[in-house]
């Protein structure tokens, strides 16, 4: 049962019982809400999946040996050359030999040398050349692709240059390259990159095409804004989780070519994973020598996959849909 509360007994007059509220229609109008940041966002929905955090460990550490662990264990591959006694060991000879060490948990290779060591000075070239080009490729492909769908002279002129590049084999293209410059890291990653791109700006061109007449982007077209902001702020950002998915398919697939090229005598001359796999194919026929052969293999493909499964991860996680 309600009660009415007898104010005059607290002697207070109505300034002090009572204020004033003012009317703001600015602050009115204001919506309480968490700040949102996207990012933020992003990861956060990235690391809600346990799946993330353990190949994102097993990325870390494979980065860790490919990088940080050539630079503090020296490598001469043909150190053993001379000793007849120290190639083709297995891991439980090699321990014999020399005793147990990290450098023989896979055994030394044809010319005698620590395949532990050898696989990760080869993988820091073929991750660094993946990763270059990877990194040119979605650059360039991502901006030229962007002017590419919302301009019709330029897609004129860009599916007639698509149309003559298409049919020219890519291996081939670069092979040709390759013959004709002398080889080398930067020779492989302009004969990988002088075309890679267009199939970037293609894709984007497609995405570009299907959000360019949206009303907002008409609006900024009557506004006399340029194509290229339109392109980059109003077009670029809603496509973020797009690229980063394409993104994530990259880098596993240039491992791939440089391991295919490599296999085929036209890689770089330093040593790689495509080279040691090219060198020790015969070893997969050889009884206690299959070390040599399947241990790159192993590392490439674990790279390639964890590459591809983060790539992929942090692509969902892009989206804002899944955000909500």
């Amino acid at each position: 049962m309600d009660k009415n509360i007898d104010l005059s007994k607290y002697n207070l007059s109505d300034d002090e019982l009572f204020s004033r509220v003012e009317h703001d229609v600015l602050e009115s109008e204001k919506i309480t809400a968490p700040r949102y940041s996207y990012w933020r966002s992003v990861f956060r929905v990235f690391f809600k999946k346990k799946i993330n955090w353990i190949v994102l460990g097993i990325l870390v550490l494979l980065l860790g040996f490919t990088y940080i662990y050539p630079m503090i264990v020296p490598f001469d591959r043909f150190a053993n050359v001379m000793d007849s006694t120290a190639k083709h060991l297995t891991p439980s000879a090699a321990f014999a030999k020399y005793g147990f060490s990290i450098h023989y948990l896979l055994g030394t290779g044809p010319s005698g040398e620590p395949m532990f060591d050898a696989i990760w000075h080869g993988s820091r070239i073929s991750l660094s050349l993946a990763m270059v080009c990877a990194a040119i490729n979605m650059i360039i492909g991502v901006l030229i692709g962007s002017l590419w769908g919302f301009s019709k002279k330029m897609d004129i002129i860009m599916n007639e240059v698509r149309n003559i590049v298409s049919n020219i084999p890519y291996e081939l293209l670069i092979a040709v390259l390759v013959l004709v410059m002398s080889r080398g890291f930067w020779t492989m990653v302009f004969a990988l990159t002088i075309t890679g791109w267009l199939g970037v700006a293609y894709f984007i061109r497609t995405q570009v095409i299907i959000i360019r007449d949206r009303e907002y982007n008409m609006a900024s077209r009557c506004l006399g804004t340029s194509i290229f902001r339109i392109a980059t702020k109003n077009i670029l950002p809603f496509m973020t989780s797009v690229i980063v998915t394409f993104a994530a398919l990259e880098v596993p697939s240039y491992i791939g070519l440089e391991v295919f090229l490599s296999y085929i005598g036209m890689g770089i001359p330093e040593l790689t994973l495509g080279r040691m796999i090219s060198e020790n194919q015969s070893a997969m026929l050889v009884p206690g020598w299959g070390f040599e052969f399947w241990s790159p293999v192993a590392i490439s493909a674990i790279l390639s996959i964890v590459l591809f499964v983060i790539g992929q991860n942090l692509g969902d996680a892009s989206d804002p849909r899944t955000h909500i």
